[in-house]
């Protein structure tokens, strides 16, 4: 017993079950999530959903003549838009934790 909680009452299983249909939940949330990055002044949009999957990819015409600059461009555009789906990451991860409280059956 620690601080008055009887931790051999504790169901490891239903935690772990728990825990993974929270998981898949956000991971089926975060498939409908959207998040895109223009660069180039719109020369480029790249779309990726939560799960970084690519959704959509748009390139300007007059980019077709230009390697380097799409290269550039399309580079610049695919972190943009990672560092958004990596933050949306980590804020659910600490929504998760915030909210999560297997002991709070016990109470």
């Amino acid at each position: 017993m620690i601080n008055g909680l009887d931790l051999s009452k504790l169901n490891l299983n239903d935690i772990m079950g728990q825990m993974k249909d929270i998981a898949n939940k956000t991971k089926e949330e975060d498939s409908n999530k959207k998040f895109t990055s223009q660069v180039g002044g719109g020369l480029i949009k790249l779309t990726l959903n939560g799960n970084c999957e690519v959704t959509d990819l748009k390139i300007d015409d007059t980019l077709l003549s230009d390697k380097n600059m799409l290269q550039i461009l399309l580079i610049s555009s695919m972190n943009d838009v990672l560092k958004q789906v990596e933050e949306n990451h980590k804020t659910s991860s600490i929504n998760f934790m915030k909210n999560f409280n297997p002991l709070e059956q016990e109470k």
